[in-house]
């Protein structure tokens, strides 16, 4: 094992293509314990602003964090797969802080490709290393989900889209998601054991503080893609539902975290298209 001295000077000297530094590695610690991918792609990009993207085993939905407060990357995109399990345990290696006020800082390093993810923990002066087989990543769908390509976004208070979350029917297999600039305007939809069932919101709503919607759209998501957001919806302040001209969806998530940043959780979801809609 590079001894972690080493390891440090390397970060220094241009050794490595990412270089990553987040100072409380509980953000992303638990940003990641909280979802259920199995095996996950992690994609950094200059151009996504310091964007970490975890990808489910079907393709189908891409959960990002924008976490790095300070990063290096020396190539416009670097991709590799790794085992979500093992990173949250190397995270996890300090476990609760024993130290009022005292959280470990991180360093992500990764070298290039068929190198293993380094990690480098610091806490209170004690330095942990830990290093992480990586893959090669598979060819997964492109969401390519661009602002240029929205025609629908509302920008809502979290505690309404939870209200609407607890009270859906679990027995639909989709969720139906209808965005116009004509009444109804924002209506929630599905279709389970108790017959089909309909929530709007008003566009004047207390609750929503962006209405802007261009097209009127309806595509429906599968149920079980949209629960892993459940737990991120719960710590939200505030909850941007966003739809692009091919239907796919964006559910954005403000949180604050418990050292008191601001940080932002994006999962990607493509409708369903199995299913025929009269």
């Amino acid at each position: 094992m590079t001894p972690t001295s080493e390891i440090r000077n390397d970060t220094k000297s241009g050794f490595y293509n990412i270089v990553c530094e987040i100072q409380t590695q509980c953000r992303i610690y638990h940003s990641m314990s909280d979802y259920h991918f199995r095996i996950s792609e992690v994609i950094l990009s200059t151009n996504n602003n310091r964007e970490c993207d975890y990808v489910d085993d079907a393709d189908v939905c891409e959960l990002s964090r924008f976490v790095p407060e300070e990063y290096e990357i020396s190539e416009d995109m670097l991709t590799f797969k790794i085992n979500m399990n093992a990173l949250v345990e190397c995270l996890n290696i300090f476990g609760g802080s024993s130290i009022p006020g005292v959280t470990p800082a991180l360093k992500m390093c990764y070298q290039g490709y068929g190198s293993p993810l380094i990690l480098l923990l610091e806490e209170a002066g004690v330095l942990t290393d830990c290093k992480i087989r990586t893959q090669e990543a598979d060819e997964t769908l492109d969401f390519n989900f661009s602002n240029s390509g929205v025609v629908n976004k509302v920008i809502m208070r979290s505690e309404c889209l939870r209200e609407i979350f607890s009270e859906l029917d679990m027995s639909s297999d989709v969720l139906e998601i209808l965005m116009s600039p004509d009444p109804p305007y924002f209506r929630f939809s599905t279709f389970g054991s108790f017959g089909v069932n309909h929530t709007d919101i008003p566009r004047d709503s207390d609750m929503i503080e962006t209405f802007a919607c261009t097209s009127t759209m309806s595509q429906r998501y599968k149920m079980c893609l949209l629960r892993p957001c459940v737990k991120a919806l719960g710590a939200a302040q505030k909850v941007s539902v966003r739809t692009d001209d091919r239907g796919f969806l964006c559910l954005q998530f403000m949180i604050k975290t418990q050292d008191n940043h601001i940080c932002f959780i994006e999962f990607f979801c493509c409708p369903d298209e199995e299913i025929e809609k009269s």
